[in-house]
C-alpha cells in the first residue's frame, strides 16, 4: 500500500486533498499522473457493483499534464500505414512529465490552422494522457512578424506522389499505393504482436531488410527463407537469430483468421471488427463478396467501415497479395467452435463476493 494514502469525509476534502497531492508528485522519486479514489466500505462493493471491466466503487483522477514552453524548429511529416501524412512538430529538446521532448504530433492540417501554429514560435507542449507530447498552444505574446502561416505539403515526403484529403475528412493521404514510406508501416504493424505476432520482426529489422531490399510488401515476409544465409551475414544476426526468425514466420501462417484480417491494415479495421466480420464472413473469399449493404446491417459496422472494407477488396494489388498469401498457406477461415447445448447457453454469469479456490 503506498505510504501517501489518505481517507476523507466528504467531497471538500477530497479537492483539498487533490491539490495536496498535485503538490506532492513533483517532489517524488517516482513518476505519477494521477491518483485513485475508493470508497472506503467494502460492505458497500457488491451493491455498487462492477461495469463489465472495471470496479463502480473506484476511481482514476488525472492530473493536468505539466506544460513547458519551448521553439518550434520546423514542421516535418511522417506516412503511416494507411497512407496518412501526420504533421510532426521539430522542437528544441525539452524535458516534460520525466523525459526529454524533441518532436510532438500536430495532428492534421486542420489543428495546426485552428491553433494558427507557425514554424518558429514559442509553445506550449505537454504529454496527452503523459505519455503522447503534443503542442497545445502557441504562445502568441512571443510572436514575431519572421513567422509564416502554415501551408499543407501537396506531395509525399517519401514517394513524391501526390497528396489528396478526402472529402469529409482531416487527413492527407499519399496517392501512391506502393509507397515505401507507407509499406514499411505497413510491415510493422503486420508481424507486430496484436497482429501476426512474428517474434524478431520488430521495426528496426524491418527497416533494415527494406532498405536492403529483402521485404516491400508484406508478401515479402514469407519468402525470407529464400534468403537465409544472406541474412546470417548480416550484423546483429547469425544462424539462430534467423533460424527463430523463419519459424516464427512459419507459426503465423496458423494466426486466426481475424489476425490476418486486422494485419492486413484495412482502414477503420481494428483488432474488434476483424473478429465481428469474420464471425459473419468466415471466409476470406466471403468477405471479398461483401457488399455495403449488406455491412452496414451488421452491428458496430458503419457506412465508413464498410466503404473502407469494400473499397479495399476492389483494389487489383490488394487481391493480388492475399492470392499471394494464400498461396503461402496462411489462414483464411474462421472456425466456429461447437456449441454444446446445456443449461448456461445464452446466459451471463456475474460472481460477487470471495471465490475460495478461484480466481477472477
Amino acid at each position: 500500500v503506498n505510504q501517501n494514502y489518505k481517507c476523507v469525509k466528504d467531497v471538500k476534502a477530497l479537492e483539498n486533498q487533490i491539490n495536496e497531492y498535485d503538490i506532492l508528485r513533483k517532489k517524488l522519486p517516482y513518476d505519477t499522473d494521477g491518483v485513485v479514489i475508493k470508497v472506503n466500505e467494502f460492505d458497500l462493493y457488491g451493491t455498487i457493483g462492477y461495469t463489465s471491466k472495471f470496479p463502480k466503487w473506484a476511481t482514476a483522477y488525472k492530473f493536468q499534464a505539466e506544460q513547458v514552453e519551448t521553439k518550434l524548429k520546423d514542421i516535418t511529416f511522417q506516412i503511416g500505414r494507411t497512407g496518412v501524412i501526420t504533421p510532426v512538430a521539430e522542437l528544441e529538446p525539452v524535458f516534460v512529465s520525466g523525459s526529454t521532448v524533441a518532436r510532438a504530433t500536430l495532428h492534421n492540417e486542420d489543428y495546426i490552422l485552428a491553433k494558427d501554429i507557425r514554424i518558429g514560435d514559442t509553445v506550449l507542449v505537454h504529454k496527452a494522457g503523459e505519455i503522447i507530447p503534443e503542442v497545445i498552444e502557441v504562445v502568441l505574446s512571443k510572436r514575431t512578424n519572421e513567422q509564416v502561416p502554415f501551408l499543407m505539403i501537396d506531395s509525399c515526403p517519401v514517394c513524391g506522389h501526390e497528396v489528396m484529403r478526402k472529402e469529409g475528412e482531416a487527413d492527407h493521404y499519399c496517392t501512391n499505393p506502393s509507397c515505401p514510406g507507407k509499406n514499411i508501416y505497413s510491415l510493422i504493424h503486420f508481424s507486430s504482436r496484436v497482429a501476426m505476432d512474428i517474434d524478431t520482426l520488430g521495426e528496426r529489422v524491418v527497416e533494415t531488410f527494406h532498405e536492403l531490399g529483402y521485404l516491400n510488401t508484406i508478401a515479402d515476409i514469407y519468402t525470407l527463407k529464400n534468403f537465409s544465409e544472406e541474412l546470417k551475414e548480416l550484423p546483429g544476426f547469425g544462424e539462430k537469430k534467423v533460424e527463430n526468425l523463419l519459424n516464427a514466420i512459419e507459426e503465423s501462417k496458423k494466426q486466426s483468421f481475424d489476425k490476418l484480417l486486422f494485419g492486413l491494415g484495412i482502414k477503420h479495421v481494428g483488432a474488434k471488427v476483424a473478429k465481428i466480420l469474420v464471425k459473419n464472413y468466415p471466409t476470406m473469399d466471403d468477405l471479398k463478396k461483401a457488399t455495403i449493404e449488406e455491412l452496414n446491417n451488421i452491428p458496430d459496422i458503419g457506412e465508413m467501415i464498410a466503404q473502407s472494407i469494400v473499397g479495399y477488396f476492389k483494389d487489383e494489388q490488394n487481391l493480388l497479395l492475399i492470392e499471394k498469401l494464400s498461396g503461402y498457406g496462411l489462414n483464411m477461415t474462421f472456425e466456429k467452435g461447437e456449441q454444446i447445448e446445456h443449461p448456461f447457453n445464452n446466459k451471463t454469469i456475474v460472481l460477487t463476493g470471495k471465490l475460495q479456490i478461484f480466481t477472477r
